[in-house]
């Protein structure tokens, strides 16, 4: 994909510098652009940061000039109010997109199928011979009938696509629906990227995506990467100096506010975007192995309808060369030959089973819309069906076991450690620190933090940042009230924000007296490392011994043991300093230890016993101390007695045969870096075999997303470079809903072999009984328009009841299907082959005894017989597929009531077998069947549900029955790995 825009960039490229010149003085003020009063073209404004146009910016006035020309101010950003005149001048910031599909479009793919098209042949001859033959209106019926039979078919099928195109259609535009923070009306808020305007400011920082093009207004380490545009790997470092963002782009690392130039189609993205057709889902593992069983039944379904075909042929002329002779033909002999080859193209039909992509596609996206309703935003029609086979959960602590609303619940400062839950312990500390301390302590939390006060359209203000920098800000907040302090009268020089590579952030600011400080804030271990001083209770600056680092330390793994995050505070006094230098490593003095807590979710202990039940291995990958990871961890039920908690250092350190010994029984990774977490994905993956989940919420942890079978970003907490890596957006950032998207995964693999288990027994019984029949009578039972219904029986319909069926406790109570395992397993087997010999056997003794067993008399006594042939066929695959519903379970009816689609299946199905032998009989070649003949179908269809029940008593060999809580568990190899 990166390659395809790269080109259309370069010819993009070529052709604006081919007639850049004719285009400048074209940029002219048009009249509603000046009566809207705005003071600049929307073109030449696109034009100016897509061209990285320097000159013309600065005859603007530059980023101030252009923000008086667009009606905005840095502070207060645009207003609501003129929001339609600005999208009606500047564009709105959606891109071109092809339009849907329609309905007909589906139904004319549909009629593409070639095996159809012979048949559609076959019919017209059928027409056309039978007139001439029979005359009007009876030559008609055979031809008419299997017409109609197809468009049936067709119908139905163009009707499932078109209603799953419009389901993923929904699904692509929420995924595209991303939410970004700008300034509007003088408040930050919240709002859609289809909501943004020309003249936005938009506030950027590590992660996000570009949502339009826009200048630089000002910022802190900003770093763009972009290689989706350039392709360039190299990142550029954004500045007033190159002030040009573009939309598509990514922030690797800084934070920023840009002001929107240009939205939508003006855009350099925009502009690609519509040179690009957008690439269609790829065939998931599971369609792809499916289409391989597809092919093989097609080719066998080939052999048997050119068999049928050359035996009926073969007795025909036979018959004909002892009665009249071959050299004599009349128009039925005509009619009879085209009859037998659409009789040998519908077995074709029938045997091809369409239907197995079809299954898989609706499955998926039932599911996919269920787990939209259930907080899951699946961005990749694979990552539903592979879920499903996970066998470890690599989990992210915070805002996934946790709540991520975090407060500060104990502190340390000046030697002394408080809880702080209660007004009467800030008053306490209020008393017990000095002024000089207390600002200090003030100083450092408002001066070294990403998080802002806004207030919101109601008036009521509120802290917009991270939670560990909400939960900060917020108590300094509180302590504010306690002593006014001199905590905002410093000047930033410097900002290095935060990254999960160094685990810390700093900033630099000149001090109202004159000098520079640096403060620094991180993770506990770190920052104690840099200080060799701390504060006291006169706010004195005093050595850090020996004793009172053992203290610190003893008060760091204190909180961590009470589930605690801990960071700290420093502060560095410097005289000089260099601006392309990073903060110093050392010589600072600590002031205060906080101790945030993040209580764990609802739920999450019963979903990790849930996983474990299920066969899945979870396993929490943290940055936190490992105290605190094993205190969260051993709540959630992660860590057990014999499992292990490492720390990442000594991870990433051990040799590959120390990691096969350990990685096994790593529960809890803590202080882990990003590489740490992708370290042991691919281990896992590579050493074990195993099917990977991963969550993750920072850009740092794409590359794990990335190498994960399935990646799960945090739809609230991630970046939009971590989405962009995902498979799953979990949008409510809650372990539950991990599992739940575990549960849809397994319901949809399981539902896909229930549907494979019924297909292949209608097609071998269909199949052979037309062949035997064939070879035995010279004449096929089933005829074409009947296989035509029972192809849509067991295709569109069997697809549609099968495939939809939602999941159930028992599938989290079966161990994940590993890598390799065969799909069609011996269990599917062993139900295929006792129902299809069951069918054959049944219908077998209607076609050679059913005369005199059932007293059928009368010249259309061979026609009764087809009849009640073709009827009780049919309800054997009504009754068999509610046996499908369950593959080992006797009880089949469990949540049939409540499963509507399925009823709604099985009652439309007997509906249209009643019309059709009751009033169709004409085209369908049948005759109204006496209600005796309906029980004696009914009654031979239902014994299907009895042969089900005793073939779940039989045991299967290979132990496949006993690796699991309630016996299921797919092999590997065998006869049955298709």
């Amino acid at each position: 994909m990166q390659e395809k825009i790269r080109v259309a960039l370069y010819v993009q490229q070529a052709a604006i510098t081919f007639i850049g010149g004719a285009k400048k003085n074209e940029y002219q003020l048009t009249d509603d652009i000046i009566k809207a009063g705005f003071s600049i073209n929307p073109e030449e404004l696109a034009s100016i940061t897509s061209k990285h146009d320097l000159k013309a910016l600065k005859m603007h006035g530059g980023v101030d000039g252009i923000s008086k020309k667009v009606r905005t101010t840095f502070d207060r950003g645009v207003c609501a109010t003129d929001l339609d005149t600005r999208q009606s001048i500047y564009g709105v910031n959606r891109y071109a997109e092809k339009p849907s599909r329609s309905f007909w479009m589906f139904v004319w793919d549909a009629l593409q199928d070639t095996t159809l098209i012979i048949l559609m042949v076959c019919a017209l001859l059928s027409v056309v011979v039978g007139l001439a033959s029979e005359g009007w209106p009876k030559g008609m019926y055979d031809g008419l009938g299997i017409i109609l039979s197809i468009l049936l078919v067709v119908m139905v099928t163009a009707a499932s696509d078109y209603k799953q195109s419009l389901q993923f259609k929904e699904l692509d535009n929420e995924k595209k629906n991303i939410f970004i923070h700008v300034t509007r009306d003088g408040g930050r808020q919240k709002i859609s990227i289809f909501d943004l305007v020309v003249g936005d400011i938009v506030h950027l920082s590590i992660g996000d995506q570009v949502p339009a093009d826009g200048l630089f207004i000002h910022g802190y380490s900003l770093l763009i990467d972009e290689s989706s545009l350039s392709g360039e790997s190299e990142p550029v470092y954004t500045s007033q100096d190159k002030p040009f963002i573009l939309a598509g782009t990514k922030v690797q690392d800084g934070s920023a506010k840009m002001i929107v130039t240009a939205v939508g189609m003006r855009t350099e993205w925009g502009r690609l975007m519509s040179t690009l057709s957008e690439g269609g889902e790829d065939e998931t593992p599971l369609q792809v192995k499916l289409n391989g069983v597809a092919t093989i039944i097609g080719k066998i379904g080939l052999v048997f309808a050119t068999l049928t075909f050359v035996v009926l042929m073969t007795r025909f002329l036979i018959d004909k060369g002892l009665t009249v002779g071959l050299s004599n033909w009349y128009s039925t002999d005509a009619l009879t030959i085209v009859n037998y080859f659409a009789t040998a193209v519908t077995i074709i039909v029938v045997a091809v089973p369409e239907g197995l992509p079809l299954a898989v596609t609706l499955s998926l996206a039932f599911a996919m819309k269920k787990l939209m309703n259930d907080k899951a935003l699946v961005r990749h029609l694979a990552a539903c069906e592979t879920m499903g086979s996970a066998g470890t959960i690599c989990t992210d602590k915070t805002g996934t076991l946790t709540t991520n609303h975090m407060v500060v619940d104990k502190i340390w400062i000046a030697e002394v450690s408080k809880s702080v839950t209660s007004n009467s312990s800030l008053e306490e500390l209020n008393s017990a620190i000095s002024s000089s301390a207390w600002s200090l302590l003030l100083q450092g939390i408002f001066e070294n933090t990403s998080a802002e006060v806004v207030k919101g359209s109601d008036g009521k203000q509120t802290v917009l940042g991270t939670p560990t920098e909400i939960a900060i800000f917020e108590y300094g907040l509180s302590l504010q009230g306690y002593r006014d302090a001199e905590d905002r009268s410093c000047t930033k020089v410097k900002v290095e924000p935060f990254n999960s590579v160094k685990k810390k952030m700093a900033v630099l600011v000149s001090l109202p007296g004159g000098g520079h400080r640096w403060f620094c804030k991180g993770a506990s271990e770190i920052i104690v490392e840099m200080c060799d001083k701390v504060i006291d209770q006169d706010g004195d600056v005093i050595p850090l011994s020996d004793d009172r680092r053992k203290n610190i330390t003893d008060t760091i793994n204190s909180f961590a043991s009470d589930a605690l995050r801990t960071l700290c505070l420093a502060f560095k006094d410097v005289d000089e300093f260099d601006e392309n230098a990073d903060s110093p490593p050392n010589g600072f003095t600590l002031i205060i230890i906080f101790g945030i807590k993040d209580p764990v979710r609802p739920g999450v202990k019963e979903a990790v016993q849930s996983c474990i039940t299920a066969g899945i291995i979870v396993r929490m990958v943290t940055g936190d101390n490992i105290n605190t990871a094993k205190a969260i961890a051993k709540e959630c039920g992660i860590l057990t007695d014999d499992g292990i908690a490492i720390e990442g250092p000594d991870f990433r350190n051990k040799s590959p045969e120390e990691m096969r010994d350990l990685i096994p029984k790593i529960q809890v990774m803590a202080r882990s870096l990003p590489l740490d977490k992708h370290l042991l994905v691919t281990n896992l993956r590579g050493m074990f075999q195993e099917v990977v989940a991963v969550t993750g919420d920072g850009t740092n942890d794409a590359p794990a997303l990335h190498e994960a079978d399935i990646g799960l970003a945090m739809g609230i907490a991630g970046t939009e470079v971590a989405k962009e890596n995902a498979d799953v957006i979990v949008l409510d950032d809650n372990f539950t809903t991990i599992i739940n998207v575990a549960r849809w995964g397994r319901a949809v693999y399981i539902n896909i072999q229930k549907f494979v288990q019924f297909q292949l027994t209608v097609n071998i019984v269909a199949l052979v009984i037309n062949f035997v029949s064939a070879c035995i009578t010279g004449s096929a039972p089933l005829t074409a328009v009947q296989l035509l219904w029972v192809n849509m029986i067991m295709d569109t319909l069997g697809a549609l009841a099968l495939a939809t069926e939602p999941p159930n406790d028992e599938m989290m109570k079966r161990p994940p299907t590993g890598r390799g395992e065969s799909f069609i397993t011996k269990v599917m087997w062993r139900n295929i082959i006792g129902q299809s010999i069951y069918q054959l056997v049944v219908l077998g003794v209607l076609m050679f005894a059913g005369e005199n067993l059932l007293n059928i008399e009368g010249p259309d006594s061979k026609t009764v017989l087809n009849t009640l042939i073709f009827n009780s066929f049919v309800f054997c695959q009504v009754f068999n597929e509610v046996n499908s519903r369950e593959m080992e379970k006797i009880n089949i009816f469990r949540g049939l009531i409540g499963n509507w689609v399925f009823l709604g299946v099985i009652s439309a199905t007997v509906v249209f077998q009643v019309v059709i032998i009751e009033f169709l009989g004409t085209f369908a070649s049948t005759v109204p069947l006496s209600w005796q003949f309906w029980l004696v179908s009914v009654g031979l269809g239902s014994i299907s549900l009895i042969i089900g029940a005793i073939l779940k008593c039989i045991p299967v060999k290979s132990g496949e029955i006993s690796g699991s809580p309630n016996g299921y568990k797919p092999l590997a190899n065998g006869p049955d790995d298709i």
